[in-house]
């Protein structure tokens, strides 16, 4: 028996895995942004990385929202910049980012009247010219969306017939019919039942880690965000206090000095993630 030789196959047989650094599409440099001459985010950097779920937190007015809308250039920097691939989002033309990234803001509001369809066929708009009408392609991508978003049996339902859930998952089809690589989202979740909440959270979830999209969700619940985010973003007054896994950011310590808060943090026993209980002050009835 030659032992070499058989070791030799062995490792040709069964190469060493090789760990892979997850792509960073979205960076953001030094970023300032704000109303006027005052400032609400104040020189930020970070990065989202393809195929993750990034999740900003952080108190009301800490300028969550606002570096959101400067991502997406919804409104301008005052100094840094955001690059998507390398390139400058504000420099980008603006049917060209949107074929690359998409917003879903805060409560958006359907005309009255709007089929769920339609509503998803709005996703297409990016790709439409005056040389290239609806397509095929057009009806594949809003098919696919919708299936994706589990609206499909709504599609001929007015979007204002629906409940709060239903709802979004719509608005969520919408954008994943634009086809970007790129998704935000700003407080998807807001106004929902818990239930309601996990299931929206599952499946933008899925999409990051399925179809490899770089998704950035701003949220207000500290353990829905600890639960599903691959990487967490605090921030406070404007600046980013700490970012990284939810292990590192959600601790006692971080929950004390950016939301005053009390707290415990536990592992859940079956996820392995951190979970805030908050400590109650007095005695319990």
């Amino acid at each position: 028996m030659n032992v070499a030789r058989d070791l030799t196959l062995d490792r040709l047989k069964s190469p060493k895995k090789v760990s892979v650094v997850p792509k960073s599409r979205l960076i953001v440099e030094d970023l300032s942004v704000g109303y006027g001459a005052q400032a609400v985010v104040k020189g930020v950097s970070l990065s989202a990385c393809e195929g993750q779920l990034t999740i900003l937190v952080g108190p009301n007015g800490c300028g969550k929202s606002t570096l959101l809308k400067t991502i997406a250039r919804v409104l301008r920097p005052m100094y840094g910049a955001a690059t998507l691939d390398g390139a400058s989002v504000h420099a980008t033309p603006t049917r060209a980012l949107a074929k690359r990234m998409a917003l879903l803001p805060q409560g958006p509001i359907a005309p009255e009247g709007l089929t769920v369809q339609e509503l998803v066929s709005q996703g297409r708009f990016p790709h439409q010219t005056l040389a290239r009408q609806w397509s095929a392609e057009d009806s594949r991508a809003v098919a696919a969306a919708m299936d994706a978003a589990d609206v499909t049996e709504f599609a001929e339902r007015h979007v204002d017939s629906l409940s709060g859930g239903q709802r979004q998952r719509c608005w969520i089809a919408m954008i994943l019919a634009q086809e970007t690589g790129v998704i935000l989202l700003d407080e998807p979740t807001t106004f929902l039942d818990l239930k309601v909440q996990i299931d929206i959270m599952s499946l933008l979830q899925k999409i990051a880690h399925e179809q490899n999209r770089t998704l950035v969700v701003v949220l207000h619940e500290l353990n829905i965000a600890a639960m599903y985010g691959d990487k967490i973003v605090m921030m406070r007054d404007g600046r980013i206090v700490d970012q990284g896994t939810a292990d590192d950011v959600i601790t006692g310590e971080n929950l004390k000095s950016v939301f005053a808060l009390n707290a415990h943090v536990i592992k859940d026993p079956i996820s392995n993630r951190p979970v805030c209980l908050p400590v109650v002050a007095g005695p319990r009835p």
